[in-house]
């Protein structure tokens, strides 16, 4: 990831093209970590989740091909905020089957937004830190003016086809910006050649936005996005999705200000609803069947202010979200003539949210920085039907008010080609609604029925943070490493209580906090341009994971690698990269885990650059996993193998 100043308006903000207005905006700035182009080096046409993987801070937990659970600095998506443009979105499954990435589409994406732990807190309540998704909104314009483009492709190993459209308008007083997508799968082979059943997915996903000018420095803009999930297998579980949908809304206005203090208002409501219907009827094997609905719906405001005063510049956030959670568990004979049962694995659980965030940077001088800031949020959760927890937890109470505090800051500083930054900090997070109000939610990894606490403390983080670059025009280096001692630290346990529900579970665990948990993360870039159009690129990642007893945590990255060569020859681009891990050895048999074994995959692509009619195109084709390799990761549910060769081609237009 690059480190580069980034407006802290929202990305194409209305006003922006007015030439009075952009000097206020190059003002207001911040050093912030962000991923600005929605492709890799290697593949031009990558899914959300494709993309986030080519940072080293993040990596997935799969069950499948579809919605993989973004785990940021090796912390469950329970530990981090997942925003789209600051909007709070919550996932309607209890196996985490619909992460808010699962939602959006890289044609209607601008930026993705990535901070690191206490950094992350303006956005909300953390430990791991923030993933922000900001979408595509185009500027105002003097003169009246279209784009567009459209992108098209093939998979070949899982037979999938895509397509990708987005057109904008801009003018003088109106702006609005369109996209639609569409992607179907079939099942993928693994390197074995051998199909891995239930892998298959389609995907329909539109979003609409449009602006108004209502002054000389103002707007007001209304978003919407729509998306549809069908007939999704999840191999690594045994149960599959029928269907997924999501809107999500928002109207926003802003203001921006010449002179004073104040130099930007951004005020925005928002309200969002999803539905998530897991079931097995397409599993036979099973004994009993299950039908697993849930629903989430939530409300919500982010405003924000930015400050600017001489080397003084400030960004004030007000967070406020109220999400209602319900998910169900139906049960049926073979026939399923008759349902034998029926409970609420999230028992309708209310969440109310408020924070009042803020982050500082003050210029000491042209080569030192001090970044700064802190949080003061209140979470509030309720129970309809406390009934559940009582079976476990009696006499827990129905409703149940947090405080939760956070404070954080960094110094920065740049001598010559090299640059340093040393920080530090402090947060709290609430348990999540299946961590404190869930119910007999399987867990098919470690085969156990968890069990939520409504009792449970909130998790405390201390966190510290470095960082040491070298850069000159031809080679650069940059090493980063954080520490996180985390007190009462969640995470399942077996209960001598109770027994599974589920006829596959061997037992059940229930949430509960550890007296602490350790967890350091390490990882280093390297750069260096061979020749004028010969680069090479080069990463290593480490992390290490323990409970207070010196015990493995799960889903903890093993040394991983990654080099690539990119060549340009004229119109023609070329890339090779080889990626791999080592042998996972500090795995945890307590939560499920066995040892993975190491691997290396070699991936190929080439691309050609022309033009029609003054339409910029691009056609690529290349080779993901090249030689086949038959292999699944520590982070793979279950071990359930990734994708073999898979060859895929793509055509882009820019119109």
């Amino acid at each position: 990831m690059r480190i580069l100043t980034i407006v802290l308006l929202l990305v194409g903000i209305s006003a922006a093209a007015q030439n009075d207005s952009i000097n206020i905006l190059k003002e207001v700035t911040l050093t912030a970590a962000a991923k600005k182009k929605i492709e890799t080096d290697m593949k031009l046409a990558v899914s959300v989740d494709e993309f986030l993987a080519s940072s080293q801070s993040i990596s997935f937990i799969k069950r499948g091909a579809y919605a993989w659970e973004p785990l940021l600095n090796n912390m469950s998506s329970e530990r981090a905020t997942l925003t789209i443009d600051g909007m709070h979105i919550f996932g309607a499954c209890t196996d985490k089957m619909d992460p808010v990435t699962s939602y959006v589409e890289v044609n209607n994406l601008s930026a993705i937004d990535i901070k690191s732990g206490q950094s992350g807190s303006l956005h909300g309540a953390t430990v791991a830190g923030s993933i922000d998704l900001k979408r595509k909104s185009t500027p105002f314009g003097l003169a009246k003016k279209w784009n567009g483009g459209y992108q098209t492709g093939y998979e070949f190993n899982n037979k999938q086809f895509f397509n990708l459209g987005n057109i904008s308008y801009s003018g003088s007083k109106f702006v609005a910006d369109g996209s639609i997508s569409y992607r179907k799968a079939e099942n993928y082979t693994a390197g074995n050649d051998k199909e891995v059943k239930h892998s298959q997915f389609s995907k329909f996903n539109s979003s609409l936005g449009i602006a108004y000018k209502t002054g000389k420095l103002s707007s007001l803009r209304v978003d919407a996005i729509f998306d549809v999930a069908k007939d999704v297998g999840f191999p690594a579980l045994p149960m599959d999705l029928w269907l997924s949908r999501a809107i999500i809304t928002s109207l926003t206005y802003k203001q921006l200000f010449e002179k004073g203090l104040v130099r930007a208002l951004d005020t925005k409501v928002y309200y969002n609803a999803i539905e998530h219907y897991m079931d097995d009827t397409t599993r036979p094997e099973n004994l009993v069947h299950m039908d697993m609905p849930g629903w989430s719906t939530t409300y919500g405001l982010v405003s924000k202010a930015n400050l600017k005063s001489g080397r003084y510049a400030s960004e004030i956030q007000l967070n406020a979200y109220d999400n209602l959670s319900i998910a169900e568990m139906r049960m049926y004979p073979q026939d399923r003539i008759q349902r034998t049962m029926f409970a609420y694995s999230w028992p309708w659980i209310t969440t109310r949210f408020a924070g009042l965030n803020m982050n500082n940077s003050y210029d000491i001088s042209r080569r030192s920085q001090i970044n700064f800031g802190g949080s003061l949020s209140v979470n509030y959760n309720y129970s309809k039907y406390a009934e559940f927890n009582w079976i476990f937890h009696p006499g827990a109470p129905q409703e149940k008010t947090r405080i939760l505090p956070a404070l954080h800051g960094n110094y920065v500083l740049t001598l010559n080609k090299f640059d340093f930054s040393v920080g530090t900090g402090y947060g709290q997070r609430a348990p999540s609604v299946s961590e404190g109000y869930g119910y007999y939610i399987y867990n098919s990894f470690d085969r156990y029925d968890y069990i939520g606490n409504p009792n449970l403390k909130n998790e405390i983080s201390h966190e510290l943070n470095t960082s040491a670059g070298f850069k000159t025009n031809k080679f650069s280096l940059q090493a980063k490493a954080n520490y996180f001692y985390i007190k009462n630290y969640i995470i399942g346990r077996i209960l001598s209580l109770g027994s599974p529900m589920n006829y596959q579970s061997v037992g059940v665990k229930g949430y509960t906090s550890l007296e602490y948990a350790t967890l350091f993360n390490f990882s280093v870039n390297s750069s260096y341009n061979i020749l004028e159009h010969l680069h090479w690129k080069g990463a290593l990642t480490y992390a290490r994971a323990q409970d207070n007893k010196e015990g493995n945590l799960p889903f903890i990255r093993p040394l991983s690698y990654q080099t690539s060569l990119h060549y340009m020859l004229k119109k023609f681009s070329f890339q090779a990269s080889v990626n791999g891990d080592l042998a996972q050895v500090n795995y945890s048999p307590e939560y499920g885990e066995d040892k993975t074994p190491a691997y290396t995959i070699l991936n190929v692509s080439a691309d050609y650059r022309f033009s029609i009619n003054k339409v910029i195109s691009t056609f690529q084709v290349g080779a993901e996993n090249l030689l086949n390799e038959y292999y699944s990761t520590y982070a793979d549910w279950g071990n359930i193998p990734r994708m073999g060769r898979n060859i895929f081609t793509s055509l882009k237009f820019n119109l």
